[in-house]
């Protein structure tokens, strides 16, 4: 093992060392990174606050809507299977977080596990997708919020005019100043400091929680008075089949979307090995159980062909005598679009310093308020943006894109369980500033070796063990002597070890294009049938493949020594993960034409951005790679503090 590894070899050409640099990974935080950032967020959340984000993040005014229309058009009385099913399928990705948060407990969420397990290339993407998913997303939470007061007051005639929406023709452009306003206001609260916005979140969710219960228990008491007519329907518990309840499962499975921003909250953590998988399972535990008893209730009220598809359940209280629960449910309506505004702006100022941390965008993103130790810039940057966008523009055309980010994110971690498990980095990377450190440990430790084997330490000057000061990125070949065995040259265990992390990375990779076969293949159906059983039969083969190689062969041992171990550990692995990776490319195939050309035309500016700022400024640029095993050593040499 060389003492120095560097992210391009000698021999390769410079286009190669261009294409290395999208796959070089950062190290997990430790001692010796934090210490040196002066950069760091306030300590401050429990686990009721995590819950209340995750709830809060999770539960939005979609669940007062989408029962109606799943139930009438996929489900019918078996909606309350299609939340179970997304639910399940939800937890698989929440189990990936789970473990992933507690390692790594920083921020950036899936954006900093995607840079320390797969490389800087997929970061930045899987980054500037999750921006574009909050930005858009909190945009369009914004714009929702109004039509749901005016029923509060009234009408929107009742509503003061400097609130209330206008409309100017000659440009088409409906402004909506209420929506700008209140994207300003949660602004305002995420500044005052992570406890401060937890709060006021969780005071909103708890509202809005409220709300459904009283549905649930009231909704309850008309069902068993009424003897739920709406499970006596002609056509049974399946009216559309099992593929109806399917396709409603895979819609419903976005209501589940936004328990992740619990992960992006990992660095402000108390206790970040306990508290975030907690926090990550209960917030989605709680969901599903309300969003399942919820669709009990509703469709038990009222046969699943006569909901009403805009306002089902203020529609079915209507329609058993109890024309006031609509005031209730718009309550609750309003403060979940409020607490879900605030879960899609809090995860961007996070993730958009986690990108200026590493030096892929400006340092600007990158100030935390000593007082309030919020990254204020980031805040204050991300809430103008979408307060601009909750002004001017309709942003229900380009919701589809909120999805693209938050899967391809889903996917991403799933992908990196995987990698962590079987083929950790073991290399890491450390500064420049390091660069005599790093040769006098090497030059000691090869002198130590000569000794042993009776040479000569003294070297010539054309020796290519020498330290070579002042270069940057150059591989040295030399054999570091931790023990005397260690002076041997690879022993048959030494090449099953590289063959196992050979075979297993091929694997994983070879899932990955197995998972995207496939679910291209079934969900084209203007394939010839057999090109279609073709693919279908070959994406299906790869991935039984990998999960029989990946069961079969062991997990890297130092797994149990990556990042903060001790943690929560993923089950089911390779299984899960697995699973993972196949729903959430199956769900992004499935996205509209349209949606994918607007990301794609949002992901080429990300790759501009990428190749002439981010590439040229990253924290890894002049980083010098050494093994794992000899990186507290190299410290301890310099002097550095541990």
């Amino acid at each position: 093992m060389g003492v120095l590894v560097d992210s391009q070899k000698e021999g390769f050409g410079s286009s190669w060392g261009g294409l290395k640099n999208l796959v070089r990974r950062k190290q997990v935080d430790c001692a010796h990174t934090k210490r040196l950032d002066n950069h760091q967020l306030a300590k401050e959340l429990t686990i009721p606050h995590l819950i209340a984000v995750g709830v809060g993040s999770t539960i939005g005014a979609g669940v007062y809507i989408l029962v109606g229309a799943v139930a009438r058009d996929h489900s019918g009385p078996a909606l309350t299977m299609c939340f179970l099913i997304a639910g399940i399928a939800a937890a698989l990705s929440a189990f990936c977080y789970a473990e992933l948060a507690s390692l790594c407990p920083s921020a950036g969420s899936a954006y900093h596990y995607s840079y320390i397990c797969v490389g800087e290339g997929v970061a930045w993407l899987v980054g500037w997708a999750l921006i574009l998913e909050y930005t858009i997303g909190g945009s369009a939470v914004a714009r929702g919020i109004f039509p749901n007061l005016a029923l509060l007051f009234g009408g929107e005639n009742s509503l003061p005019t400097f609130l209330a929406r206008q409309h100017f023709p000659g440009l088409d452009v409906m402004v909506d100043p209420c929506a700008a306003a209140l994207v300003l206001i949660v602004t305002g609260f995420l500044c005052l400091g992570i406890k401060e916005s937890a709060l006021a979140q969780g005071i909103a969710t708890a509202v809005n929680v409220f709300a459904m219960l009283f549905v649930i228990i009231a909704g309850g008491y008309l069902g068993f008075k009424t003897g739920w007519t709406g499970y006596e329907v002609p056509t049974g518990y399946f009216p559309f089949g099992v593929d109806g309840m399917l396709a409603g499962s895979a819609t419903v499975f976005f209501s589940y979307i936004g328990f992740d921003t619990v992960a992006s909250t990992a660095e402000e953590a108390k206790n970040p090995k306990r508290d975030l998988p907690l926090g990550i399972a209960l917030s989605l535990s709680i969901c599903c159980c309300l969003y399942m008893l919820v669709s009990i209730v509703i469709v038990g009220l009222v046969p699943y062909y006569a909901m009403d598809p805009d306002t089902p359940i203020s529609s079915a209280f209507a329609s058993n005598g109890m024309q006031w629960a609509a005031y209730i449910i718009t309550v609750g309506a309003v403060t979940a679009l409020i607490s879900t505004l605030m879960g899609s702006i809090l995860p961007q100022p996070r993730i958009l310093m986690a990108m200026a941390r590493d030096g892929l965008l400006p340092s600007f993103f990158l100030d935390v308020n000593k007082h309030t130790q919020v990254p204020v810039n980031s805040t204050l940057a991300t809430g103008i943006v979408a307060s601009i966008l909750a002004f001017f523009m309709d942003v229900s055309q380009l919701a589809g894109m909120v999805s693209v980010g938050t899967l391809l994110a889903f996917t991403m971690v799933a992908v990196s369980v995987l990698i962590l498990r079987y083929v950790p980095p073991d290399e890491v990377p450390l500064p420049l500033s390091l660069q005599e450190s790093i040769d006098s440990y090497k030059l000691r430790h090869n002198s130590d070796a000569q000794m042993i084997n009776g040479e000569n330490p003294a070297k010539s000057p054309g020796d290519p063990c020498l330290p070579l000061l002042g270069e940057k990125n150059v591989a040295v070949d030399c054999t570091v002597v931790e023990k005397l065995e260690a002076l041997s040259s690879f022993t048959a265990g030494t090449l099953d070890e590289e063959n196992r992390r050979k075979i297993a990375g091929w694997t994983i990779m070879l899932i990955c294009v197995g998972a995207f076969m496939l679910t291209f293949a079934a969900s084209n159906l203007w394939f010839s049938s057999l090109i279609r059983f073709t693919l279908c039969g070959a994406g299906g083969l790869l991935l039984l493949s990998g999960l029989v190689i990946l069961t079969c062969i062991d997990q890297d041992d130092e797994r149990h020594n990556f990042g903060h171990a001790g943690g929560f550990i993923c089950p089911f692995v390779p299984l899960l993960p697995i699973s993972c990776i196949l729903i959430n490319v199956y769900l992004l195939i499935n996205l509209e034409v349209a949606t994918w050309v607007r990301v794609s035309v949002w992901l080429m500016v990300g790759v501009l951005i990428y190749i002439f700022y981010g590439r040229r400024h990253s924290s890894l640029l002049n980083a010098i790679y050494v093994p794992k095993a000899h990186v507290d050593e190299i410290y301890r040499s310099s002097g550095a503090i541990l």
